[in-house]
């Protein structure tokens, strides 16, 4: 029967009395975030993760560095969330946890201020952003660049991902609204081969010889 994996969990902390007020919680991370990765041997773990998953044997292995040495590595960037454990029995498997690597950066998002009439379609709102690049392709508005970055981008209204065309969404009250870049998907290639049907022909005609 195959062992199903499970995930560690870090206990939750306490605050501690007395000291500083603690910071919020978004500054805390990212700054936990920045300091796991400021090391170059911890940059090589993320590296060798971002290509397949791996257990903490392979990991010292391919790095050329003691288990436990790999061990105080990986729990650093565990606890920066940028790895996650899966265990498999007694065996621990490492993954890399790409989404919070791009949430981490979102704190240093620049905020600009907009004011437009109530019944403003969201992509007129967009046009008089001087960063927006705005393109009409085939009759549709579509948003190409912003800050001078191409690409193809998603629209968010007060932290949900609207489910229509930003020049359909209309702005009836006060709203924060974000945009984000997709990021350039990792190719793959396969290559497909399909048989011809003169190949097919040849193979059913060797098929009835050999009965002969």
């Amino acid at each position: 029967m195959a062992t199903k994996p499970t995930t560690s969990k870090k206990p939750a902390k306490s605050p501690k009395k007395g000291g500083r007020a603690p910071k919020e919680e978004s500054q805390t991370e990212s700054t936990q975030m920045f300091a796991a990765v400021s090391s170059q041997m911890r940059q090589r773990i993320l590296q060798l993760l971002a290509m397949e998953d791996m257990h903490i044997s392979a990991i010292a292995r391919d790095l050329g560095i003691s288990v436990p040495v790999a061990s105080k590595h990986i729990k650093v960037l565990e606890e920066a969330g940028l790895i996650e454990r899966k265990i498999y029995g007694k065996t621990h498997v490492f993954s890399l946890l790409k989404k919070n690597f791009t949430g981490a950066f979102d704190s240093f998002a620049p905020v600009k201020r907009l004011e437009v009439e109530k019944g403003t379609s969201l992509m007129e709102a967009f046009k008089t952003v001087s960063v927006v690049e705005v393109k009409n392709i085939d009759g549709k508005d579509f948003i190409v660049a912003a800050d001078g970055e191409e690409g193809f981008y998603l629209y968010e209204v007060n932290g949900k991902l609207i489910d229509k065309r930003a020049e359909d969404f209309i702005l009836e009250e006060d709203a924060v609204v974000e945009w984000k870049r997709l990021e350039p998907v990792t190719k793959k290639k396969l290559i497909v081969s399909v048989k011809k049907e003169e190949d097919q022909k040849e193979k059913r005609k060797g098929y009835y010889e050999s009965l002969i």
